[in-house]
């Protein structure tokens, strides 16, 4: 934070890193509004962290330090005619806070064993909000409309990008995506991309497929990413013959089969942008023979990678297991850790809560993966409050020092097994 991030204009009160770290203890304690900090402040977390906790009011002025007006003036001057949604820059601040992130991703990719591997999931969750400033979602309802990117095999959100909630998921991901590998340790040497529709679009695949992209790691990116229905793949589709549809899955109501679209071409000039790519289509069908709202007999979902030796199967199971890493991670933020209540109607700062809502999973994570037992390495925050953070415990000043004595027989044997520190 000290090396990142400056906002502060007086020499007095709480600097920038003490800020960030109350910010997180209250993600962490399960606090979810500002109004909370004045509720921790009555508890002793300030003598185990070495400091006060700030009050609502001093909290709410430094989350306003990641606001500038000028930043949203400049979005709608560059606004095309033809367009009615735009994505507001950053200011320094709040730029500084997602290098803080970065460093975070960094430093913990060098602890313990090397990852080599990095799946990048990329996708966007709407947040609900009632205030005056949001803007409609396509869900119905107003709020806002943040884009994500998660190193699956680490479980570290690596990027992320604060939106209103009238900016459609598919506008503009690729500086989202390009941030998130730029994020990445130079360990990883091999790369992957999974996305929903929303990152079915031209400027992002065409950088994904380009071996020597600008701006990103030189090689091959191996990506699979669910696309729009065109009429022409549709078609394609239903002319498959039959002994070329294999079993992909079942559940209690549908059963799911996969097959290649071989020589497969788009034919609009949109389209085409996407030529030259392995196409695998889903086919579904209820199992009682039911039809589909449109009363047709079959639904046709299709997904489009440059992945050409994996089996289709393979390839469908592997690009779903983002509905348990990214879409989870939509969950926990929103409602394990603050980010689902946004704190005003400022996108910057509502921008730098979200910000420390990813920081505060992050340092969640580290803690599992350095410090806790195996048996916590999923444990999601509100089973961590249940097992550790809400543990009851007395502080007590002894020999000039602050001891909290912990009760619960099982915390004391394992703390008493963990080695101490080298320093």
């Amino acid at each position: 934070m000290k090396r990142n991030v400056s906002v502060k204009q007086r020499e007095r009160g709480y600097d920038e890193a003490t800020f960030v770290e109350s910010f997180v203890i209250l993600n962490a304690a399960g606090g979810e509004c500002l109004d909370d900090f004045a509720h921790l402040r009555k508890d002793a977390i300030g003598e185990l962290v070495g400091h006060d906790l700030p009050s609502p009011e001093a909290a709410r002025n430094f989350l306003y330090q990641f606001h500038d007006e000028r930043k949203i003036e400049e979005a709608r001057k560059q606004l095309p005619a033809d367009k009615k949604s735009y994505i507001v820059g950053e200011n320094a601040p709040l730029q500084g806070l997602g290098r803080v992130n970065t460093d975070l991703v960094q430093e913990l990719a060098k602890r313990g064993e090397a990852q080599k591997i990095a799946t990048i999931d990329l996708d966007s969750t709407v947040i609900e909000s009632w205030k005056k400033q949001a803007q409609p979602t396509y869900q119905g309802g107003c709020g806002y409309q943040p884009m994500l990117a998660l190193w699956a095999e680490m479980n570290l959100i690596v990027a992320d990008e604060f939106r209103d909630g009238n900016v459609p998921a598919q506008q503009q991901p690729l500086p989202v995506a390009r941030r998130a590998f730029h994020a990445l340790p130079e360990q990883v040497s091999e790369y992957y991309f999974r996305g929903d529709s929303a990152c079915h679009e031209a400027e992002l695949i065409r950088w994904l497929r380009d071996e020597k992209r600008m701006d990103g790691p030189q090689g091959r990116i191996g990506f699979a990413v669910s696309v729009r229905m065109f009429p022409s793949l549709k078609k394609r589709i239903q002319r498959l013959p039959a002994s070329m549809w294999k079993p992909y899955r079942q559940d209690t109501e549908a059963d799911s089969e996969c097959a290649d679209v071989l020589n497969y071409w788009p034919e609009s000039e949109e389209e085409k942008e996407f030529g030259a790519l392995r196409w695998i289509a889903i086919r579904i069908r209820n199992r009682q023979g039911e039809l589909f709202a449109d009363g047709s007999e079959h639904k046709y979902f299709a997904v489009m990678t440059n992945l050409w030796e994996w089996k289709a199967k393979t390839l469908l199971e592997w690009h779903r297991e983002k509905a348990g890493t990214i879409e989870a991670i939509h969950d926990i933020l929103k409602n394990e850790l603050a980010a689902g209540v946004l704190p005003c109607g400022r996108l910057g700062a509502n921008a730098a809560w979200l910000r420390m809502a990813v920081l505060t999973h992050n340092v969640m994570t580290a803690l599992k993966r350095m410090a806790l037992p195996e048996e916590y390495a999923t444990a999601r925050p509100k089973r961590l409050r249940f097992l550790i953070f809400n543990t009851a415990g007395r502080i007590v000043h002894h020999a000039r020092q602050v001891v909290c004595r912990i009760a619960s027989e099982g915390w004391r044997q394992w703390l008493e097994s963990m080695p101490l520190p080298a320093h």
